[in-house]
């Protein structure tokens, strides 16, 4: 669980930590030529393991032949030339139209020992993006007079936020959605790699052994372990886990079919998936496919799809009508409050609301702005948005990057569709 976007890697990624499947691939994204010929590059053992492992998700049926009149091949260039800047195995853009038609388009392997691209339908640990899901909720719960924005997050969990100069009476529930409450991140050696099942409780409690890194609403900094709180204010103020919540009142509602929260230890995903790798010392890639979920929680726990989370970013970027007045999410005067954004370091440009960011387009994309979100978690990487008066580009790529090229790459295929 880490920023949005994250800042540019070293050549050397650190040292690989334990993790429920070990397959250490060896080479760069050239390699992936290679294992189209047979997993040629692999060890006989990992190769093996990498095939058994590609067996278990389920085959999904073939990607329809797309739009008429989007660039396909233009498209998959702006999408290898992030795979060659980046060294990425293979990455995914789903465009979706005005009218809601998808187009899918692939680069690159999905699975290094296969050489097969990302399936049709993948189903993706969406990180961050479920940031905004639980900003949903608890603006929601504004709505209906039982959260307020501006109270301390005290008021609805007593007692949980103190210690070393961390003090839950000083810090607004809209200071936690806004990332300006100034609490400090997750301590290093703490990440989803790390065995064992996290409760939101203890994971706040590490994290506040550390002082906070400024006074609340000081400045703006991104910070997980506030959305982790949000969770356990929603189970506080409703009497339902947050989990329970995000289904009932966002991903029932919306009928989202593949977007879900693992449950412990379910460490699997559900559907047709790309293989997840993380860089190793060596220059090479380690599957991290199936990892621990429980840390990241109300902050980035669950999984979904492209499809599904532009079916979410588009019902939060719907307008009032008679039909339905309040909107498909909210009603206006929390999305106003949602929209209601404030410069940050997510990437070029980008401002952020509550649980919600705006990237610019320019010019020659069309202009404007367009709302959504981002989240790396090991192994994956999705970022994209839904942009004013319709249209959407989420992509999907199988090892973490270096955040702002992916944000260029959902800016780039804006406008190539602009042209």
């Amino acid at each position: 669980m880490r920023r949005t976007h994250s800042t540019p890697e070293p050549a050397a990624a650190p040292s690989p930590g334990p993790a429920t499947r070990r397959h250490v691939l060896r080479g760069s994204t050239a390699l992936a030529a290679t294992a189209l010929a047979g997993g040629a590059g692999l060890g006989t053992a990992q190769a093996a393991s990498a095939a058994q492992s590609a067996q278990t998700a389920p085959s999904a049926p073939a990607a329809p032949p797309g739009v008429p009149g989007v660039p396909k091949a233009a498209v998959r260039r702006a999408l290898t030339a992030l795979i060659r800047a980046q060294r990425i195995p293979g990455a995914q853009a789903v465009i979706t139209d005005a009218r809601g038609r998808v187009t899918e388009v692939n680069a690159g392997a999905g699975d290094l020992a296969t050489g097969r691209p990302f399936p049709h339908r993948s189903r993706l640990r969406v990180a961050s993006n479920t940031k905004t899901f639980t900003a949903t909720v608890v603006l929601q719960l504004a709505a209906a007079g039982r959260v307020q924005l501006d109270a301390p997050v005290e008021r609805y969990l007593p007692g949980v936020v103190r210690g070393h100069g961390n003090d839950g009476r000083r810090i607004s529930v809209r200071q936690l959605l806004q990332h300006t409450s100034g609490l400090p991140e997750l301590p290093d050696g703490l990440d989803e790699l790390t065995p064992g099942y996290f409760r939101p409780e203890e994971v706040v409690a590490r994290v506040l052994r550390q002082p906070p890194l400024f006074p609340p609403g000081a400045r703006w900094s991104y910070c997980n372990v506030g959305y982790v709180i949000l969770g356990m204010l929603i189970e506080r103020v409703t009497g339902r886990g947050y989990e329970r919540e995000v289904e009932r009142r966002i991903i029932d509602r919306l009928g989202l079919p593949h977007t879900y929260w693992p449950r412990w230890p379910e460490q699997r995903l559900r559907g047709p998936h790309p293989t997840a790798y993380r860089r190793t010392e060596s220059g090479g890639y380690r599957e991290v496919t199936f990892i621990n979920t429980s840390l990241m929680g109300a902050a980035g726990g669950l999984v979904s799809t492209a499809q599904d989370l532009t079916a979410f970013f588009s019902a939060l970027s719907s307008a009032p009508s008679s039909a339905q007045p309040d909107g498909k999410l909210l009603p206006p005067a929390q999305l106003a409050q949602m929209r209601t954004t404030m410069p940050c370091d997510i990437a070029r440009g980008a401002e952020y609301g509550l649980g919600l960011a705006r990237f610019p387009l320019g010019a020659d994309a069309g202009g404007g702005w367009y709302w959504g979100h981002g989240g790396s978690v090991e192994g994956t990487w999705t970022c994209g948005g839904v942009r004013e008066g319709g249209g959407a580009v989420f992509i999907a790529v199988n090892v973490d990057a270096e955040g702002q090229a992916i944000v260029d790459t959902v800016e780039e295929i804006f406008r190539i569709l602009h042209r």
